[in-house]
């Protein structure tokens, strides 16, 4: 389980009356408008099973839908239905564990992470997002999928928006070894991975899987600086997470990722590194 909801602490994230309620919603503007989900399906490029499935609550809606729908329903409904969708990405598809941290991050001047499980949630390209929804267990619906992989990739909005935080990743380099949902998959994510550590804000670095002298055997660990200067911290089990406020507690956290940094690659040793993973696929 990563720090965003892609593994497994209590049974998340379920379909919410919220977008059962934008579904109903969608549902009445268009019949107000005098069209079945027949006519008007063509008019907003969406296939008639998914428009059926927003109207639902089965399907979250995609970021085109209110642009597209206005034009057909009028600018009235575009602004219901962008107001509707707004309030669906702040919370729908983040278990409900995660989303007090998920608060943190939103402020965060200095944004840490080692991921020793997964590629971490505000690096994962959505193929390996859905990947890793589509194996959890237990079995998440198509509805639940949806949720929680539009989440992240809300959240992940976080990189191009917060130019001023520093964001930095350290990854095992196992996690890509593994090859999570198969080849053209991780070839993505090496592919994201390289693309997002170009970012001045975004620093990543691959652990080596040979290491002897390693400050992460306690696992994986988030860490955040608040606008007043405060570090929180971040830990996940298989059936537990918690936010760690406690001075001396965050202050060993800091010193493990402290030492983290040095023992993991360079920036540069880093970069050639994916460059290599790439090749090899």
């Amino acid at each position: 389980m990563t720090a965003d909801g892609s593994g497994g602490v209590s049974s998340e994230p379920e379909t919410s009356d919220s977008l059962k309620t934008f579904g109903a919603v969608l549902k009445a503007l268009r019949e107000e408008a005098g069209l079945t989900q027949e006519e008007f399906a063509p008019r907003v490029q969406y296939s008639v099973h998914y428009i059926a499935k927003i109207e639902q609550g089965k399907r979250f809606p995609p970021k085109t839908l209110p642009d597209r729908a206005g034009v057909v329903l009028g600018p009235v409904a575009k602004r219901v239905l962008t107001a509707g969708a707004r309030s669906l990405t702040k919370g729908a598809g983040l278990a409900s564990w995660f989303r007090k941290w998920a608060i943190i991050e939103e402020t965060a001047i200095s944004l840490y992470a080692y991921e020793c499980r997964a590629i971490p949630g505000l690096l994962q390209p959505e193929s390996y997002a859905r990947a890793l929804s589509e194996r959890r267990l237990p079995p998440l619906t198509e509805a639940q999928i949806e949720l929680q992989v539009t989440a992240r990739m809300e959240r992940q909005r976080l990189l191009s928006e917060r130019e001023n935080t520093a964001f930095c990743f350290i990854i095992e380099e196992s996690v890509l070894e593994r090859r999570a949902g198969g080849a053209a998959v991780t070839r993505t994510v090496i592919e994201h991975l390289l693309e997002q550590g170009a970012r001045r804000n975004v620093e990543i670095q691959i652990m080596p899987t040979l290491q002897e002298d390693h400050a992460g055997a306690e696992g994986l660990m988030y860490l955040a600086e608040t606008p007043d200067n405060q570090w929180l911290g971040y830990s996940e089990g298989q059936l537990s997470s918690n936010v760690i406020a406690a001075p001396n507690n965050v202050s060993i956290l800091l010193q493990r990722y402290g030492k983290l940094r040095s023992q993991a690659h360079s920036h540069e040793a880093t970069v050639s590194l994916l460059e290599r993973l790439r090749g090899a696929l």
